[in-house]
């Protein structure tokens, strides 16, 4: 029996290890993906630059919260607009809720009026457990050094009501607007929330 519980432990450890990849304060892993249009995208050709990863799934009720109101359009194009990189990667497996070919997320991208600078598909999820990416939405946060600065939820309020985004505390904004004015960062990790990336 204590056989059993002690490899269940293992286990989980190993699984759990797996998801964790990446720390806050590390250098944020280099990766090459697809964009939606068919392009390569390298995370080392943006160093110099703020980037933003925004682990997303179009059908997630997380997602919508953030996208049926404006709320994550509006941060794309606030700070796409003062030179930082957006980067929107879908990690969902072929036949899973949330995969998308190039000309879906294409579509899904106009429909949404989202302006990210590119739309990545990581079909195999690699990226995403590269990451440790858990949820839709879960956010990173990379500074010109190539250094990670936040991970976790978007904001505060860990629910898919679009009216709390108002009221919530956002991170990300929090997180680029002390950036961006060479402050110190006020959070650099939280729990993320959303549906489960569908590996």
């Amino acid at each position: 029996m204590k056989s059993i519980l002690l490899l269940s432990v293992l286990t989980l450890a190993l699984n759990l290890s797996a998801f964790s990849a990446v720390e806050s304060g590390e250098t944020a892993p280099d990766f090459t993906l697809k964009d939606s249009k068919g392009n390569s995208k390298k995370l080392s050709s943006y160093s110099g630059k703020f980037v933003v990863l925004e682990w997303m799934n179009p059908e997630c009720p997380f997602v919508k919260k953030h996208y049926s109101n404006g709320n994550m359009q509006s941060l794309q194009k606030e700070y796409t607009a003062k030179g930082v990189v957006w980067l929107s990667i879908i990690s969902s497996a072929p036949g899973k809720q949330g995969y998308c070919t190039g000309p879906q997320a294409e579509a899904n991208t106009k429909d949404q009026k989202a302006s990210p600078t590119a739309v990545l598909l990581d079909p195999s999820g690699e990226v995403g457990q590269l990451y440790g990416a858990k949820t839709t939405p879960h956010m990173f946060v990379i500074n010109p050094e190539g250094k990670l600065i936040y991970m976790g939820a978007i904001d505060s309020i860990r629910s898919s009501n679009s009216s709390d985004c108002a009221k919530a505390d956002n991170y990300v904004r929090q997180t680029l607007d002390a950036a961006l004015a060479g402050k110190s960062v006020p959070t650099s990790e939280t729990k993320s929330y959303g549906c489960s990336v569908k590996y």
